[in-house]
């Protein structure tokens, strides 16, 4: 079953944020756009590549109004000693979420039981607090920041322009589409 349009289910969770510990529940997410980026493991390899990315365009994502917030299986503890001891990962001033027992894993259906870890998925969580875009890759295929923020222009475009449509490779300021009868056959 596709999680799209769906509103993201109950959870309460500890992350370290600027260096603290502190509280998210399904909540601190809704108001805003958000981006839920799950990853299989602190301590690895594609992964932190992925994380600096985002944090090397977090401020690109904020002024678009977007929280980053990263989830692994991984404890607040485990995310603090990675952020004070990897280059990388302490460029991070986003939300690194612990989610030990899976169960936001398993809220959003990215959850390997057999390894205990998350999937690579993605999630763009509108003010609502429903989910716009899914995207999940497979354990060794990265994900890259500048597409994801491509996806939440359109997905914020489509957001406050009803009856348009953002085409393939959409980029913002270009035209986009009115779906209608006259359209039909002719893209």
């Amino acid at each position: 079953m596709s999680l799209i349009n769906t509103e993201i289910k109950p959870f309460k969770a500890t992350a370290l944020k600027n260096n603290k510990f502190i509280d998210v529940t399904e909540g601190t997410l809704k108001g805003k756009w958000s981006v839920v980026f799950f990853y299989p493991a602190d301590f690895t390899f594609v992964c932190p590549t992925e994380l600096e990315d985002l944090a090397d365009n977090y401020d690109a994502f904020k002024k678009l109004g977007v929280e980053i917030y990263s989830v692994s299986t991984d404890t607040h503890f485990a995310h603090k000693a990675w952020h004070d001891n990897s280059p990388a990962i302490g460029k991070i001033q986003y939300t690194m979420v612990g989610d030990p027992t899976g169960a936001i894993c398993r809220n959003f259906g990215v959850m390997i039981e057999e390894a205990g870890l998350a999937d690579r998925g993605t999630f763009v969580v509108d003010p609502e607090g429903k989910i716009q875009i899914v995207e999940i890759t497979a354990g060794g295929i990265g994900r890259d920041a500048l597409e994801l923020l491509r996806k939440i222009k359109a997905a914020q475009y489509v957001a406050s322009h009803p009856g348009e449509v953002c085409p393939a490779k959409w980029q913002e300021g270009e035209k986009t589409l009115a779906p209608s009868l006259d359209l039909v056959g002719m893209i």
